[in-house]
């Protein structure tokens, strides 16, 4: 199977949608290495796994274990790591910290949350050699509200030139979150690399969720997910009849037992 790489993501751009979801685990990589293009390690899965209040809790250790996982589990997707909060705070700080990334967990590329602050630490980066993918609009690890952003003139200015400005960057694609429809479709055609759309509308060069999100197994239920099955449910029923078969003696049967 041919792995997918950069250039191949790049070359997607205005042609064929991109595919990206979030995973953590080796059964759900597996399944997404089928369908995706992108698997992000997201470090949502401080909140989805691990119970936390906020992504900013999450630590780069954590992310580590996780992503080596993934990597070894997909055989065809480019593999993205999500950079945890504070670990790219300046240049130097974030190429000791990505580079220690790549070479524990193989990954493809790394994510950093920013505009145009971020812009010399991605230039330092690729340069470096390690690929980014850039992230604007809402940024959970910073932002104080989970609102829809650039409904007005002040925030969209702000996004539009943190676009051009990751553009330019040297990023492969930026990752559009939460962004105006309007808005996500003017950055889309202004750029020349692929934006990944989250709440940011089907003019995107591609989209990702968060897996769990998609599938029923969060508590969250943002206005942009697509919820296409309620897993929750499906495993609550599993564990109920499990329950009922033990305590009624009917499990294990004959067919579970040694002879």
């Amino acid at each position: 199977m041919q792995r997918i790489t950069i250039n191949k993501i790049i070359k997607k751009k205005n042609i064929t949608p991109i595919i990206c979801l979030t995973a953590y685990s080796k059964t759900i990589a597996k399944i997404a290495d089928k369908y995706c293009d992108i698997i992000l390690v997201g470090d949502s899965l401080g909140m989805v796994l691990y119970g936390m209040k906020t992504t900013k809790e999450v630590k780069i250790d954590t992310m580590i274990l996780h992503a080596k996982v993934v990597k070894n589990s997909a055989k065809k997707s480019l593999v993205v790591f999500d950079m945890p909060y504070k670990t790219y705070t300046n240049k130097f700080i974030a190429y000791k910290n990505a580079r220690r990334v790549i070479k524990l967990t193989k990954c493809d590329a790394i994510k950093l949350e920013g505009g145009k602050k971020i812009v010399k630490i991605i230039k330092y980066l690729t340069r470096k050699g390690i690929p980014v993918m850039g992230h604007i609009g809402l940024l959970p690890q910073t932002s104080s509200n989970f609102r829809a952003k650039g409904k007005n003139f002040t925030q969209k200015k702000q996004i539009f030139e943190d676009a051009l400005a990751i553009s330019n960057s040297g990023a492969f694609a930026i990752v559009v979150e939460c962004v105006i429809e309007k808005l996500a479709k003017k950055i889309t055609k202004s750029i020349s690399i692929p934006t990944i759309g989250i709440g940011a509308s089907k003019h995107c060069d591609g989209q990702i969720l968060v897996t769990d999100d998609m599938i029923g197994l969060s508590d969250l239920s943002p206005k942009f997910v697509k919820q296409y099955s309620n897993l929750k449910k499906i495993i609550e029923k599993c564990i109920k009849n499990y329950s009922k078969d033990v305590k009624l003696r009917r499990f294990p049967s004959y067919k579970n037992v040694y002879k």
